[in-house]
């Protein structure tokens, strides 16, 4: 940038041979001669004046320097102010060996360029044992001497093949399409099967591909229907950029010229501080900042990242699936918090889906003998369930089935544990709730789904199994809460049936702690009920009830 008073990089070269620094921006609390590292702030404008041309933008704000100067550009009629479009270009040609070939050749004597006929397509790639860079500039294909030379078909002149390649794009953008009909060799793809598959109904990608490959494959697709191979405008009904995962959040102290620790909240430019990692075990959290466990006054830096080799933050997944299973991964991806957001990896988190899987399994197989080892089949029983167990179950179903379509797979999770501690609680274990739960499970954790399925006496994969629905019968709530009247005023409410008769619910109230003492020893003289409204009781205050109701 040629700005060593404000750049870093362009500091240290202009340091290192001793080139002149001229600041053209002074923080507004220092001057300039005290400055020992380059600034990037705000600030005024210093030393940027110029009496032959007339500009003068000393003492400007550096944030309006740049309108100042348009200004004087305009009045002195050496420029006008102009807003600029950024134009995103496909970078189509490639020059490597792998990729689709062009299926283009140019004429040696005027290098005129002709796409290769139809009856030659596919053109394949060659086979070369060294596909290194040439040196030369030229790709790699155009080692493959007696492929690259080759003639016009139509003329017979001698001509030669386009050596570069296309981009991995170039089959991402349509490939959808093949899968519809993948075993076809004569068209890309068949109308029929085109018009019966198409469109895509859900499409999910990452958030890096949210703008360009989404970009370009609408694109592909908008040209394919212009030439009548597909028969929809659009490629996808709905697409969804699932968020990216991040690194475990990693933890930076700052260092002054000495090497001595300092706080972060008390430094400006981090880029003027040396910065060191601090491992995990020797940070703590204080309120809603990071600080060292020695020293609780050095606050720190914490940030995530994207997962890179550089950075270190890498993580695994086979070393995961080494150690809690594959099923346990996969559900804590999907627990980490909605699709759409970007995730910070936190390897301590798995544990708690671990342990939400192995009571699961512990549920349905029963617990572990002393060697380890599992008893055979399930401990169901072949009986009715209960109703509060079909309740249960099916107020589950609608919650998954809800959050699945909605995407929202954590709260789907959260679902399901909440009927795995409920079930805990029932003395038996009907089959049919069981088997129900298990292929609730079976989207979420596949692989201990189809064993236990396998387990409750199975002899076919869960996969074809229908998705269990919720029956809105066992979807109401069977109990309502009831405010409680003393003499017209509400003195509390009491948990009861919908059907719950007058007696009950005043039997209820009497039992009840904070209603019992306005209740004790008075003399009813009404009750007024309302059944799952409202229970209103008038009470005699100057007479004393001779019994006392229980």
């Amino acid at each position: 940038m040629a700005v060593p008073a404000h750049d870093t990089r362009d500091f240290e070269f202009a340091m290192k041979y001793t080139i002149p620094i001229s600041w053209v921006v002074k923080p507004d609390d220092s001057n300039c001669g005290n400055f020992k590292r380059p600034f990037s702030g705000e600030g005024s404008m210093i030393n940027s004046s110029c009496s032959e041309s007339g500009l003068d933008i000393n003492g400007l704000p550096s944030k309006e320097a740049a309108s100042g100067v348009i200004q004087w550009l305009e009045k002195s009629g050496n420029g006008k102010k102009k807003v600029n479009y950024k134009l995103r270009d496909w970078l189509f040609a490639r020059q490597r060996y792998w990729g689709e070939p062009i299926p283009v050749i140019f004429l040696d004597d005027t290098g005129e360029g002709i796409p290769i006929p139809e009856t030659e397509l596919p053109l394949t790639l060659p086979e070369l044992d060294d596909f290194t860079p040439t040196g030369t500039g030229e790709p790699p294909l155009s080692k493959a001497e007696s492929w690259v030379i080759t003639k016009d078909p139509s003329s017979g002149k001698p001509a030669r093949r386009e050596t570069n390649t296309m981009p991995q794009w170039a089959g991402s953008c349509w490939y959808y399409l093949r899968f519809m009909d993948p075993k076809n060799s004569s068209v890309l793809v068949d109308k029929a099967q085109e018009q019966y598959w198409g469109p895509v109904d859900v499409y999910v990608g990452g958030a890096e591909h949210a703008v360009l490959h989404l970009l370009y494959a609408r694109f592909w697709h908008k040209v394919l229907y212009d030439i009548d191979v597909v028969s929809t405008k659009e490629p996808f009904k709905c697409v969804i950029n699932q968020g990216i995962i991040l690194g475990e959040v990693q933890y930076t102290a700052c260092k002054d010229e000495e090497g001595n620790l300092i706080s972060a909240d008390s430094v400006g430019e981090l880029a003027q501080y040396k910065q060191e990692r601090m491992p995990e075990e020797k940070v703590m959290k204080s309120g809603d900042v990071f600080v060292l466990k020695d020293n609780p006054s050095i606050r720190l830096i914490a940030r995530t990242h994207k997962m890179s080799k550089s950075r270190g933050n890498v993580i695994n997944p086979d070393d995961v699936v080494s150690e809690y299973g594959a099923d346990s991964l996969r559900l804590y991806e999907m627990f980490m918090g909605p699709l759409r957001d970007s995730k910070t990896w936190n390897t301590s988190g798995i544990d708690g889906v671990h342990r939400f899987l192995a009571r699961s399994w512990r549920l349905c197989v029963g617990s572990a003998s002393p060697t380890g080892s599992y008893p055979d089949g399930t401990v169901t029983v072949d009986e009715k369930p209960s109703i509060e167990q079909l309740r249960s179950l099916h107020r589950c179903i609608d919650k998954v089935t809800e959050e699945i379509e909605a995407t929202r797979f954590n709260t789907g999770i959260s679902a399901m544990m909440e009927f795995i501690n409920a079930a805990y609680k029932w003395d038996k274990l009907p089959r049919s709730i069981i088997e129900a739960f298990v292929l609730l499970l079976s989207p979420y954790a596949p692989h201990m789904a189809e064993e236990l399925w396998c387990r409750l006496g199975h002899s076919n994969s869960l996969a074809y199994e229908p998705f269990p629905k919720a029956d809105a019968a066992y979807l109401k709530e069977s109990t309502v809460v009831l405010p409680v009247q003393i003499n017209g005023k509400t003195r509390g409410t009491i948990q009861v049936e919908e059907t719950c008769s007058e007696d009950e619910a005043f039997r209820l109230a009497s039992l009840d702690t904070k209603l019992s003492k306005f209740l004790d020893g008075k003399s009813i003289r009404k009750r007024i009920y309302v059944e799952g409204k409202i229970l209103n009781i008038v009470i005699d205050m100057q007479k004393k009830a001779k019994v006392v109701q229980q």
